[in-house]
């Protein structure tokens, strides 16, 4: 087996960003991401790409530093289906976990949907821990175009930064 070593860079997602993310989602989906990034620009949150030589996301995500109070939310983390497992998700929590810790927050949590095992044991093997449950709830497209409301049990993992 051969392994490809590709250097990665980690920015500010743009507007410009959108039109090459089209593999995290929905237009609904990407909407969010459109007003992460108008969010922002006002300094509520960070939201950060991962991007190979080709300068294009193949990973994305935020932290979100309106709450909870005393710390801050990581969410939205996206990377694009071919490239999982291969340690960006990883490069861009990292980046994001910095960031809280340039505003001097001591910790960051996220939340995870108790039906995805995979993205759960990620953050456990960066140092997560339960810190709490609850149910979330948003819109999601369906197929059709419709708009279909998701329910789901959400596991909140904390991290101490240090």
């Amino acid at each position: 087996m051969t392994e490809v070593v590709v250097p990665l860079t980690v920015r500010d997602l743009t507007d410009a960003d959108l039109a090459a993310c089209g593999w995290y989602g929905t237009a609904t989906d990407l909407a969010y991401v459109a007003e992460a990034i108008q969010r922002a620009r006002r300094g509520e949150v960070d939201y950060l790409a991962v991007c190979p030589p080709s300068d294009l996301p193949v990973a994305v995500g935020g932290v979100d530093y309106t709450k909870p109070p005393g710390g801050a939310t990581i969410w939205q983390l996206s990377v694009q289906a071919e490239l999982r497992s291969c340690g960006i998700g990883s490069v861009l929590i990292g980046a994001l976990e910095q960031l809280a810790r340039g505003r001097g927050l001591s910790w960051v949590e996220l939340g995870v949907d108790d039906s995805m095992s995979r993205p759960r044991a990620l953050y456990e093997r960066l140092g997560y821990v339960v810190s709490g449950s609850e149910i979330g709830s948003w819109d999601q497209e369906a197929a059709d175009g419709s708009t279909v409301r998701y329910e789901a049990r959400i596991t909140l993992l904390r991290k101490q930064l240090t």
